[in-house]
């Protein structure tokens, strides 16, 4: 057997009671990793913290996503988790620029395995998280005949600074992303995946990713399904062709000059990484606010490789897509948590009381300081509230209504209204309402229902929430159909699996718009018809047009 594994470039090694390891040979050099066991108990390898790309360290700053130098002949020890992206955190021992890494999880790593390929995109605003395994652990995944792929991408400044020039175009992050698909479409076969066989799955600013990338010509023909959970790039806010009034602002917190823009990035990229996090909370205009500070952009023609060549809204408008089948979800009580902790802020519950037109912008995402803004915010008001003011707890059902439909539901509901009319779209509500959760009530200690991230809970072994839960805990299984519609749909492109134990009694159709069916995800799972929140989403969708969400912009040249 070591003879055979060493033919196909795979070199096994364990003694008696210790650890077993496993190395793979790569075009860029061997890549060993360690054995790992499934929550049954079953063993898997794992491939930790490789490098896909090289340090985006010095004048790689800000810039597009450079190839990873092959390390060959050393080996590149991939036994445990690489560092994180800088961002904000109590320990930042582990934070790095040097973070784009990726896990690579297999119990297949023979050449003609060919297994579909799972890539995970992290949830976090485009300023926090990541994939290492305690916020993304394989133990429930790799029960199922997938190879699992999770990675870091830059974030917050270092990931999306956008100037508009050559030398801070913006999308860095997307990048990386795409250059993470680039490498797992050469080397992943080493690994038993299949590159033809490629489906890439986000949650939060992962979900707004992966339907970026089904709207871009770099990622074209880097993944053949899509999965995003409780988010998408299309809402209430116009693109730009830059965050000029952000990079300015991060500018003046590093004392480094805001013009002109040339000098501005050079002195930025001489700051040390440990600068950038510790003014992150600054670089939000108010109480870490707006919700999502860094934004994708259409990115202005320097002599690059544009992530994004035109407006989102107009590409698909255009049904220009990387047109491939789709699953997309929201849950009952997407932002919950953060409406719950405004409201019970007697402070922060007065200036909605007393400005709710300057304050929901702020919250919620939409343009501001405009006749159209002004006339908005009349409409949010009467709608949620009927013009009562807001009191704590008797707003609370309403409050989080908006807060939700305003973060997640309503760019949910743009998006599959949209992309349904091009590619085959199975959608989900997810309502279980767990013994663990992402928001706990301070007053009564209890789970109140399925909050934003809850669905990761029973996808990924998310150890700094849960623990992770065996064959005989009531979430046991939620974690069989979840996996295993998943791994039905990386595989074949439809999550339906009628031979399967556990699938055999659900029907997913795909959706309609006239009959808008869903499958609802609780303690059981039901098929419905009519969507979800319908009302309250069709409220949202006729406010928000999507012919006036175009950027009518004249196209900016390179600054």
């Amino acid at each position: 057997m070591f003879f055979v594994l060493l033919i196909l470039g795979i070199v096994a090694r364990t003694s008696y009671g210790l650890p077993a390891f496993l190395e793979v040979e790569t075009s860029l050099g061997s890549v060993r990793g360690l054995q790992m066991q499934t929550r049954f108990g079953n063993k898997f390898w794992g491939f930790r913290g490789i490098r896909y790309a090289a340090p985006p360290v010095a004048e790689l700053r800000f810039q597009s996503p450079q190839p990873v130098n092959a390390w060959k002949p050393m080996i590149f020890d991939a036994t445990q988790d690489g560092p994180r992206c800088p961002q904000v955190t109590k320990n930042t021992t582990d934070l790095s620029e040097d973070c784009l890494r990726l896990n690579i999880y297999t119990k297949h790593v023979q050449n003609n395995a060919k297994k579909p390929v799972l890539v995970y995109l992290h949830p976090g605003g485009f300023y926090t998280l990541t994939a290492t395994s305690p916020y993304a652990g394989p133990e429930y995944l790799m029960e199922r005949d997938i190879v699992l792929v999770t990675l870091n991408y830059r974030l917050g400044s270092l990931g999306f600074l956008a100037a508009g020039t050559a030398d801070a175009p913006g999308n860095m992050g997307l990048k990386d992303q795409v250059m993470a698909l680039q490498w797992i479409r050469q080397h992943i076969v080493r690994f038993g995946g299949d590159p033809n066989l490629v489906t890439i799955w986000g949650y939060s600013a992962g979900s707004r990713s992966v339907g970026l990338h089904m709207m871009s010509p770099m990622s074209h023909g880097l993944f053949h399904r899509a999965i995003m959970m409780s988010a998408s790039p299309l809402g209430a806010i116009r693109y730009r062709y830059n965050q000029t009034d952000l990079a300015e602002r991060q500018a003046r917190l590093l004392n480094c000059p805001a013009n002109p823009t040339a000098v501005m990035i050079k002195c930025l990229k001489e700051k040390p990484m440990m600068a950038f996090v510790n003014t992150t909370e600054a670089m939000f205009e108010f109480e870490w606010n707006p919700l999502i500070n860094w934004e994708p952009v259409i990115e202005n023609d320097c002599g690059q490789e544009r992530f994004l060549v035109e407006d989102p809204y107009k590409t698909m408008l255009n049904g220009n897509l990387n047109k491939v089948p789709l699953i997309i979800g929201t849950n009952e009580y997407e932002f919950y948590s953060p409406a719950y902790y405004n409201l019970r802020n007697e402070t922060r519950r007065q200036r909605f009381n007393d400005n709710f037109a300057t304050y929901a912008p702020l919250y919620f995402k939409y343009e501001r300081d405009s006749h159209r803004s002004q006339r908005i915010s009349s409409a949010l008001y009467s709608f949620y509230f009927g013009n009562h003011s807001l009191e704590y707890p008797g707003s609370m059902k309403a409050f989080g209504q908006l807060y939700s439909d305003a973060i997640v539901g309503f760019n949910y509901y743009r998006f599959l209204k949209l992309v349904e009319k091009h590619v085959p779209v199975f959608t989900y509500f997810f309502n279980y309402k767990g013994r663990y959760s992402f928001f706990r009530n301070p007053e009564t200690n209890e789970t109140h229902g399925a909050v934003h991230h809850d669905e990761l809970l029973y996808l990924l072994n998310f150890s700094v929430k849960a623990p992770i839960f065996r064959k005989s805990d009531p979430e046991n299984d939620l974690i069989e159909r979840f996996t295993r519609m998943w791994a039905s749909f990386a595989k074949t492109g439809n999550p339906n699996k009628c031979q399967d134990e556990y699938l055999k009694d659900i029907l997913w159709p795909t959706y309609t718009a006239d009959r808008k069916e869903y499958l609802e995800i609780g303690s059981q799972v039901h098929l419905k018809t009519r969507g979800i929140f319908t009302e309250r989403l069709e409220f949202w969708d006729n406010l928000f047009p999507p012919g006036e969400m175009l950027n009518t912009d004249v196209i900016s040249k390179c600054l």
